[in-house]
């Protein structure tokens, strides 16, 4: 069997891979979901709590440490284009490395039907597929649509352009990205003034947002409807995404919040 991952290498193999290392949080997480053997994960890797808490921490997302992975002798490594650092071509030179891009939920699902063919845990992953499916396919989408403004960092302030997983999520919840640039554009206390968006999500990672920041974004858009929100639920594309649906249909109604 073989398979192209994001970087378009192909990765041939005979049987699953049983010992694996996951340098992406919400791929550990499915991974763990589906049966698969994580014997290694980043730092940021903190999904199921109970059962990562026994697995190897090799490093975080852009400085985890060869050595350490290399130490656990995996049987293949899962990264991410987006989430890690450069040093990860280094390792595909050492060791089997299966490399993700998601910027929409069709890409997630793809993804995790991939991990469960690479991991031979297959048909618990097509469930957790399914399962997605269905809830998304119950989304209702809202007829007026509110622009939006999904905030991810402060100082400077950082949003998410078009081409990315949250955008996607955003429009299946009837919330128009006011963002035209592509992946993570940073914005000016100005910036925020001109758009004007009638609503502003302000994401629980990677900055952690709270109640004292809703005040100062006020002040530069007064009209503005602004929510903190589970940013898990937003960009986690695993298993975290059965309950995403519910949560993106809860967040698209104008008196939420």
């Amino acid at each position: 069997m073989q398979l192209t991952d994001a970087r378009g290498q192909v990765l041939c193999f005979d049987q699953a891979f049983r010992r694996i290392v996951s340098l992406v949080p919400s791929q550990t997480e499915f991974l763990i979901e589906i049966g698969a053997e994580v014997i290694g994960r980043t730092r940021f890797c903190i999904h199921p709590a109970e059962q990562v808490a026994e697995i190897p921490i090799v490093g975080g997302t852009k400085d985890f440490k060869l050595d350490k992975i290399r130490a656990l002798q995996p049987d293949l490594v899962i990264a991410n284009q987006e989430e890690n650092s450069a040093e990860l071509l280094a390792l595909a030179t050492k060791m089997p490395v299966w490399t993700t891009l998601v910027s929409n939920l069709a890409e997630a699902l793809q993804m995790m039907r991939n991990l469960g063919e690479l991991s031979g845990c297959q048909l618990r992953a097509q469930q957790i597929v399914e399962q997605i499916e269905q809830n998304f396919e119950g989304l209702i989408a809202v007829e007026s649509v509110r622009t939006c403004l999904y905030l991810i960092w402060r100082q400077p302030w950082m949003s998410i352009g078009y081409d990315t997983f949250i955008h996607d999520l955003l429009q299946r919840a009837g919330l128009q990205n006011v963002i035209k640039s592509t992946r993570y554009p940073q914005l000016s206390d100005t910036d925020l003034q001109i758009l004007q968006p009638d609503v502003i999500l302000l994401s629980s990672e990677p900055y952690p947002f709270a109640e004292k920041h809703i005040a100062e974004l006020q002040q530069l858009c007064p009209t503005a409807d602004i929510q903190l929100v589970d940013g898990e639920l937003f960009s986690w594309y695993g298993s975290r995404l059965i309950k995403s649906a519910a949560y993106l249909q809860q967040l698209s109604q104008p008196e939420s919040g």
